[in-house]
């Protein structure tokens, strides 16, 4: 017995030791990631498509946190996002030129993604939105891998001819998840525009 008490104990000394050897998990600054790989553009989901929580990236904390005001954890009193909803890496929307001092925001209509999930997706549209004088545009955008798109189309002329619903939808979604009566919808305009958004806010 005593030599097997102490076998055991060399074994559990040795396993420590290996385990103290271990890289640590390395953590991903989302926020600095390159908004384009190859000239495709990148989305890091913040909130899974058929979710009501209102999460957010913290770039302090490098996590993605439940947002609350005054210690409330905020919800979304609507339907859930139709899509999955985050931000474009290395992008600022700047308060001084209109924008809402945020990343840019962008859905990406496919099957529910899990939370902290990178994605080259093709901008087919954008939804400009003002709130609060300030613009808040939400790029909408498809899977860039074929096997993750859930509707064949790659820009705005095919899901406005093929699925105009989709473009209601989107609409009368923003127009209701969160209730402001300073939140107004100025256009819905295609890829191009989209796309100038996008390189106007991107930090080089």
């Amino acid at each position: 017995m005593k030599y097997l008490s102490l076998l055991f104990s060399m074994v559990a000394f040795i396993s420590c030791k290996e385990s103290s050897k271990m890289p640590a998990k390395e953590t991903i600054d989302y926020y600095h990631l390159p908004t384009f790989v190859n000239d495709t553009l990148q989305a890091v989901i913040e909130i899974p498509a058929g979710t009501n929580k209102k999460i957010e990236y913290n770039r302090e904390q490098n996590d993605f946190l439940v947002d609350s005001i005054k210690g409330v954890p905020r919800s979304i009193h609507f339907l859930p996002y139709i899509g999955n909803y985050g931000f474009i890496p290395s992008t600022y929307s700047n308060p001084e030129e209109g924008g809402d001092g945020d990343a840019l925001d962008i859905l990406v209509l496919a099957e529910s993604q899990p939370m902290g999930t990178l994605m080259k997706v093709i901008p087919i549209a954008v939804l400009r939105l003002q709130d609060n004088g300030a613009f808040d545009d939400k790029i909408i955008a498809v899977p860039a891998q074929k096997e993750l798109q859930i509707i064949p189309v790659n820009n705005f002329e095919n899901i406005s001819i093929q699925y105009p619903e989709i473009r209601k939808i989107i609409s009368l979604w923003f127009q209701n998840y969160d209730k402001k009566d300073d939140l107004h919808i100025i256009a819905f305009n295609g890829e191009d525009t989209a796309m100038e958004i996008i390189n106007k806010w991107t930090k080089h």
